[in-house]
């Protein structure tokens, strides 16, 4: 193996360490709900506004970051992410009163909007014909994380309690910054692309506002942005009140909240890797295989869902058992549509596309925790995630399918550009050579 080869494995086990413990202090917030309510005294409504102010944040700030990540260096950038993550989560920690902790959450947001210069990052490691696959594997982390964060609160949260939790994943997000920020290096823009991979040196191509423009006039790319902003919905409402939905309305203990969602959280983290690996094969044989992928899926996770909550109580074998069914297919969409927004996209704007479709999955979705808080006042947690859940992928799954429909044109357009890149470099090298 290479020496580049190997590096660029070492950048990705950075990121995947920085997204798993990123994810795990992120998430941590859904176990350790009832604590802090009880800490504040508050019901479901405030609990939910504190749930959509970091939200909010996050998805404002994506297009900030998507803009620095194109027009400066992306993995100093992340660096300077993984320190706030740090920074803020201290804050949180000692926040003495609610609207302290409303305030100090919301602003755990500025590093939650960070990913986009990531994935941009690892793109230019590794080429289109395996992104799905390394996308999957590194989204790994998300749920690894997740289960991480579940196992932390429900061990120690009772020991230590939520704060001392918070000031633990708040200095490995320190930690972490310093490796970012002398173990990283950044990579030419379009170092991978197969097109340009025979070339000595690749031109520096940064941030242009005209190339930036021209991404509202792919349709395809309009139509996922359009998914993403009720595609997270389900994600938002899962994350933050199905522990709390296992507690009060299923009657789960602690151990039994454990023990149902270790399975399943571990059969959601293989479906990242499994939808991202069945995109990649089908994307070799046509150019809409990623997306006809995700279309499937979150059909299927709409229906096996409201199967799943509609188990009897009493059966709780039954249900962890659809639950980890379901849990398979959910994320199969999300690899998928990260690839295919890079398929797509120039490489110097393909943070500030990524970003794009994270601000409006996040603007939308960042109210979804507050909505199914308000539902659940009004009728019951078990409303709330089976209403917003299933109408959100069937919405999802329809407009995947005309993006399956536009897509190939798209990506033919940029392939056609890249190659014109291509030879413009070579006429530039050849010309430098002939001077010399």
């Amino acid at each position: 193996m290479s020496n580049r080869s190997r590096y660029r494995w070492f950048v990705f086990a950075v990121f995947f360490a920085f997204m798993l413990l990123h994810q795990s202090d992120k998430l941590l917030i859904g176990p350790l709900t009832t604590p802090i309510m009880e800490t504040f005294n508050i019901d479901e409504a405030k609990m939910g506004a504190v749930f959509t102010g970091a939200l909010l944040v996050s998805a404002f700030l994506y297009p900030v970051w998507g803009y620095l990540y194109d027009r400066y260096a992306r993995a100093k950038l992340l660096a300077l992410a993984s320190a706030i993550w740090g920074s803020t989560t201290w804050l949180s920690a000692v926040a003495p009163s609610y609207s302290s902790f409303l305030v100090s959450r919301a602003s755990t947001g500025i590093d939650d909007s960070s990913y986009p210069g990531l994935y941009s990052l690892l793109a230019d490691y590794f080429g289109p014909a395996v992104r799905g696959k390394v996308y999957g594997l590194l989204q790994l982390s998300q749920p690894i994380g997740y289960m991480l964060g579940l196992v932390v609160a429900t061990l120690l949260s009772g020991l230590i309690g939520w704060r001392a939790i918070f000031y633990l994943t708040g200095t490995l997000g320190l930690l972490l910054a310093l490796v970012i920020y002398f173990g990283v290096r950044e990579a030419p823009r379009g170092r991978s692309e197969p097109e340009l991979a025979d070339l000595e040196q690749i031109g520096i191509y940064r941030f242009d506002k005209k190339v930036a423009l021209g991404l509202f006039k792919k349709r395809s790319l309009l139509l996922l942005f359009a998914q993403g902003f009720v595609g997270v919905f389900p994600w938002n409402v899962i994350t933050y009140w199905f522990f709390r939905y296992l507690e009060t309305e299923r009657y789960y203990s602690q151990d039994e909240v454990l023990m149902t969602m270790v399975p399943a959280v571990m059969i959601l983290a293989a479906g990242y890797f499994v939808g991202g690996m069945i995109g990649d094969f089908f994307f070799k044989r046509t150019s809409r295989g990623r997306v006809l992928v995700a279309m499937v899926a979150v059909l299927v996770g709409a229906i096996l869902l409201a199967f799943t909550m509609n188990v009897p109580v009493q059966n709780q074998t039954l249900f962890m058992v659809m639950l980890i069914i379901t849990a398979l297919f959910i994320p199969f969409a999300s690899p998928n549509v990260i690839s295919t927004v890079y398929d797509i996209t120039l490489p110097e704007v393909r943070s500030t596309a990524l970003a794009i479709q994270y601000f409006i999955e996040n603007a939308g979705a960042a109210l979804a925790p507050l909505l199914a808080g308000l539902i659940a006042v009004r009728s019951s947690l078990h409303q709330a995630i089976l209403i917003i859940c299933v109408s959100a992928w069937v919405v999802c799954s329809l407009l995947f399918a005309v993006t399956a429909y536009l897509v190939p044109h798209d990506i033919q357009t940029l392939r056609r550009q890249l190659r014109e890149r291509a030879q413009e470099e070579r006429a530039a090298q050849a010309k430098s050579v002939a001077a010399s």
